[in-house]
């Protein structure tokens, strides 16, 4: 069985996924879909697509199984929705949504069509969540007892441009969204290790000084005084759990974690964020002082050649390739051939993620990031941002339950 994917967006970071759409054994059409006319004409010739759809709508028309929704963030959610009640399975990039309202549909409509839905959650595949879920699922954490999660990128590192992309001559009143409507990279590494989710959160925000006073603006259609958010949760397994979403921070980037444990704990530094990541150091320790073990080069995603890879990729190519952007922690060998040598980014992350989707649509099974993992990701940061709005009380957390 193969499938035909719609690809609806088709901007800089789309390019990150339309060749590996185009590229997967088990995809056997991509459709481009994009309203800029001159912009789907000149992405459909950069990669040899001779199929095109010029808005959502025609293309939810089209003879396509999937979606791929690769559009501006706050347009996720009702154009999720939309695919799906039109019959289509979705891959979406992150944020799922941006309100309660719209996750709360979005879950639902995902449960009253039975499609696959999966959110392109990256910190999911970053090798320090691999390592952990590795170590949970041995038992060497023992009990979690804390964990933290932390996602650091200054507006002046490209946020700015994305605005004005975003919304043209309307940027700025639509600059400033609270860092919490966007928590997904520091809770899915979180919740994806332990399968815990946040009960209770309590938000705390830092109000914007900078000098450019678009918080402040009285038209910003956010209503958002902070440029920096934390949130302190408390987990359905009997943890606690601390995430920082910060945009004006004087720190080149980063999306990291730290775990601890009764038995065992993993304490990360990162580096920049993207296609360039690298983990200035990660660490494994027990109660054992001596007992210290650096993981740094595990966590480094410079490419691992085929030869080094143990499983069938080796022996299906025969050839000295490279997966590139990919860590000795990925498992490369259940990822097709036809991707060696392929773009890849966000620490190794966008293979697996196509891969995963195009395995549920063909195969029926539920995904890794379904729906109810992105609720689980999202719902506590939209919480514990009501929580920072007013006084920083302990909020309960509505959840949507597990994979049904």
């Amino acid at each position: 069985m193969s499938i035909r994917v719609g690809i609806c967006g088709t901007g800089a970071f789309a390019e990150c996924f339309i060749p590996l759409f185009k590229a997967h054994p088990d995809v056997e059409n991509v459709v481009l879909c994009d309203l800029d006319t001159e912009k789907l004409k000149s992405k459909c010739e950069k990669f040899g697509i001779p199929d095109s759809s010029p808005s959502l709508d025609d293309l939810c028309e089209r003879d396509v199984d999937a979606i791929a929704i690769i559009t501006q963030h706050h347009l996720h959610g009702p154009q999720a929705v939309q695919a799906m009640k039109a019959g289509k399975h979705v891959y979406s990039a992150v944020p799922s949504a941006i309100s309660m309202e719209e996750i709360t549909e979005l879950v639902k409509t995902a449960e009253d069509t039975e499609l696959i839905y999966m959110i392109g959650e990256t910190s999911y595949y970053y090798p320090c969540a691999i390592f952990c879920r590795e170590k949970f699922r041995r038992g060497e954490f023992g009990h979690i007892v804390y964990s933290e999660g932390e996602y650091l990128h200054d507006y002046s590192h490209g946020l700015y441009d994305v605005y004005k992309w975003r919304y043209g001559s309307e940027w700025e009143k639509n600059f400033g969204i609270a860092p919490m409507f966007y928590p997904t990279h520091s809770t899915s590494m979180i919740v994806s290790v332990t399968g815990a989710y946040a009960t209770h959160v309590c938000g705390m925000g830092f109000v914007d000084r900078h000098e450019d006073g678009l918080h402040a603006r009285k038209d910003n259609v956010w209503k958002n005084p902070f440029s920096n958010e934390t949130m302190l949760c408390k987990m359905s397994d009997g943890s606690m759990s601390r995430v920082n979403e910060f945009r004006r921070i004087g720190h080149p980037g980063t999306v990291g974690m730290s775990m601890y444990g009764t038995e065992g704990s993993y304490e990360q530094q990162s580096g920049p964020i993207g296609s360039g990541y690298s983990t200035t150091s990660g660490i494994w320790l027990t109660k054992n002082r001596d007992d210290r073990l650096d993981v740094t080069d595990l966590l480094e995603c410079e490419g691992v050649p085929t030869s080094e890879i143990e499983g069938a990729m080796g022996k299906v190519t025969g050839t000295d390739g490279t997966h590139e952007g990919a860590s000795k922690l990925h498992d490369l060998s259940r990822l097709p051939k036809e991707y060696i040598g392929l773009p890849n980014g966000h620490a190794g992350s966008h293979q697996f993620l196509v891969d995963d989707f195009v395995r549920a649509c063909v195969g029926g099974e539920t995904p890794p990031n379904n729906v109810w993992d992105a609720a689980r990701y999202l719902v506590p940061g939209l919480i514990a941002h009501e929580s920072a709005m007013t006084g920083s009380p302990l909020l309960e957390v509505p959840d949507f339950g597990n994979p049904k």
